[in-house]
Order: C-alpha cells, then structure tokens, then sequence
C-alpha cells in the first residue's frame, strides 16, 4: 500500500502553548475544521497523551460518520498526532507540528492517507468526497486560518 501525504503549514501569531491547547482540545476542533464536528475521549484516559482514545465526529453536507483514533505522538508542545481508522479498517493519520517561529509559532497539519482499496472503495460513497487528497488539503487550509483566527485574538 501506497501511502499519500498532505502537509499544509500556517504562521499564527500566539504562543506554542496557547496554539497546543486548541490542537489537543477535541471538543473546539468542529469549530475550525470543515468536516471534522469535534471529537471526545473514551476509554480509561480522558485528555490528550499517549496512548489516549478518541471518538471522531464528521459531517459533509448531509453524510455523517464516526471514526476511532488513537493518540500515537505526544510530544507538547510541539507535536500531537493520532490514527484513525472506521469499521476496524486504518483510515489516516493526522499530524499538528509546532514551532516557535518569529512573533508566534508555524503550525503545520498533515494528513497522511492509510487506506487500503476496500477503505478507499467505502470511503467515497460513506464521505460524499470521491478525490480525498484535494479535498483535505482544502479542508486543512481552512482549517488552519479558521485556528490562526482564534488564537491571534
């Protein structure tokens, strides 16, 4: 399997820490993100670390589907990333890199697709989204003006 990654960098203007606090704050993300509608923990850990569970909430228009992910790094406040799978079948992982740069910090989000060809076949019609590279590169620069927005006010 072939793995495909987006990455999509934005400066915001606001301490690591503050910008941290808003990536690993699961409830918050449905308020920048375009498909993603927030997520919660489950399981014995209830907050961002290692190891920690989440369910994922997403809509597209009129479709909507949960995902499972875990916390796979977690390093704060630099770098937070989880994978995600739906119907026991790995979907992608999600990265947040921070770095301090100038009067804040550069945040880089990336998406790396780990679908086999039954996710992929079940992905489109599940989603409403055929070309799912394009539309998560979208998805992410929006994504992450919408959180330069918050964190810069």
């Amino acid at each position: 399997m072939s793995e495909t990654s987006i990455a999509v960098s934005c400066h915001i203007d606001a301490s690591p820490e503050a910008v941290w606090a808003l990536v690993t704050d699961l409830a918050r993300m449905g308020e920048w993100s375009p498909e993603n509608d927030g997520g919660t923990w489950v399981g014995a850990v209830q907050s961002a670390q290692l190891g920690a569970k989440f369910k994922g909430s997403n809509s597209n228009g009129s479709k909507r589907w949960t995902t499972m992910a875990k916390v796979v790094e977690f390093e704060a406040p630099r770098q937070f990333a989880f994978d995600v799978a739906a119907a026991g079948l790995a979907i992608a992982r999600w990265a947040y890199t921070i770095e301090p740069s100038g009067t804040g910090c550069t945040v880089t989000e990336t998406w790396t697709d780990r679908r086999n060809a039954v996710a992929k076949l079940f992905s489109g019609p599940a989603s409403g989204v055929k070309e799912r590279a394009a539309h998560n590169r979208a998805g992410m620069e929006q994504t992450l003006a919408a959180l330069a927005a918050t964190a810069g006010s």
